[in-house]
């Protein structure tokens, strides 16, 4: 799918001020991009977004060499534009507090208390923007016992309970595992993104803004869901299931004579049904296996049994026998067939965009399909300070002299193209 210019976007006429870096942050402000904002992003002369160097992989030019600019931080920075401002600087922090003054939403994920020595926390902005919508994303959130320590991803995985979930039980060779992706970052932003959208609601009534406390570690907890309230309800801690599911079975994956794939039973009927295409209808009699909650205590012995069954066919065998009987059930892809399947594509998940460098670049699309205000593909990530001179004429009305002049000083970074890393 290429760039897109529908309607204006369901929160066009929006300015987001982005003051945040790495995911959580990124994630939540390319959302409200994506669905039509204005989106500033604020990044340090000569360096940028600390992901910007967080790989290889990096983007080819279109002479095949590597560029500056990492997947990582093409993954969250769609549809912003980079401004590059010493942030350390009093001049900065001037300029910041200005753009503030003007704009409709504030994202940061600094430390607790770092902003505030800036001049740039909410009760200083608040008092020239009191429409301000100032969101803070943090480890640990602005209170508490560890209010003051930093957190990333990998951290908050182990903290939050989710490793403790995830991979297989010791018994069969497993140990604690984070998720394959930053997924706590990426439900932090989302959180982030609803408790904006929530706020804005609130000032079309009253004309306020407001000060938002959204936290690595709280996104992490709330999203232990069933699992978490099992707890709290039973007082047992679960232990690790591998691709197991706690309360449903058959729900995992399964071996077959050449690869595994999923079969995901969800109610009784299905378990009939899936034991008469395997040819074994008495597991579905069985008194041990006919009900799910029986299933589920004697997941030990039903297991092994199904195992037994699916090993006699191919993966394709079994998901064409399945999916006919209306047995859920798939394979599991790589991200290469992910990205080759028809579904994928026909859904747009993938997207092309120009870039200076590269000629263009595939980005992963936005999951949001609004029927009036659908999400807008505008601009690719940007350069390291491509939009500085523009953005701060536009909002500010910088001269070209005084932007020069700042430059000089390393107050701001213009932006030239950015160099080859080789």
């Amino acid at each position: 799918m290429s760039p897109s210019s529908p309607a204006p976007g369901a929160l066009s006429g929006l300015v987001v001020l982005d003051l945040s870096r790495i995911l959580a942050g990124p994630t939540c402000t390319q959302i409200l991009g994506d669905l039509g904002a204005e989106v500033i992003k604020i990044e340090r002369p000569g360096r940028g977004d600390d992901t910007r160097g967080w790989g290889p992989p990096f983007l080819k030019d279109k002479d095949g060499n590597e560029t500056a600019e990492s997947a990582y931080y093409l993954s969250s920075n769609r549809n912003k534009a980079s401004v590059a401002i010493d942030l350390s600087s009093q001049e900065g922090q001037s300029l910041i507090a200005d753009l503030a003054a003007k704009a409709d939403i504030l994202v940061e994920n600094f430390k607790v208390g770092d902003l505030k020595r800036r001049g740039l926390d909410y009760a200083t902005l608040k008092a020239r923007n009191p429409r301000l919508i100032y969101c803070s994303i943090s480890g640990f959130g602005q209170t508490g016992p560890y209010a003051h320590r930093a957190g990333y991803d990998f951290l908050i995985q182990g903290m939050g309970g989710i490793m403790s979930l995830t991979g297989f039980a010791d018994e069969d060779g497993g140990t604690e595992t984070k998720c394959g992706v930053g997924i706590a970052d990426v439900m932090c932003g989302m959180y982030a993104t609803v408790s904006i959208l929530a706020a804005l609601n609130h000032r079309h009534s009253t004309d306020e803004g407001q000060h938002i406390d959204i936290s690595l570690l709280d996104a992490q907890v709330s999203w232990l869901i069933n699992q978490g309230v099992g707890y709290l309800v039973s007082g047992n801690v679960p232990g690790r299931l591998g691709n197991g599911h706690p309360t449903i079975v058959p729900y995992e994956t399964f071996p077959a004579a050449d690869q595994s794939f999923i079969i995901a039973v969800g109610n009784d009927t299905q378990f009939q049904k899936f034991c008469t295409v395997a040819g074994a209808p008495e597991l579905g009699a069985d008194p041990q296996f006919a009900k799910n909650a029986d299933r589920v205590r004697n997941r030990k012995e039903l297991i092994p049994l199904i195992r037994r069954l699916t090993i006699e066919k191919t993966a394709d065998e079994w998901i064409k026998l399945l999916e006919e009987a209306g047995v859920p059930c798939g394979p599991v892809n790589d991200l290469g067939q992910v990205f080759d399947d028809p579904q994928i594509q026909q859904r747009n998940m993938r997207i092309t965009l120009p870039h200076p460098l590269s000629g263009d670049v595939d980005l992963i699309g936005s999951p949001i399909n609004l029927e009036k205000t659908p999400v807008g593909y505008r601009n690719a990530p940007p350069l390291l300070g491509a939009d500085t001179q523009d953005v701060l004429a536009r909002h500010l009305g910088l001269t070209a002299e005084q932007l020069s002049d700042l430059e000089a000083i390393g107050i701001l970074d213009l932006g030239a193209d950015a160099p080859n890393k080789g």
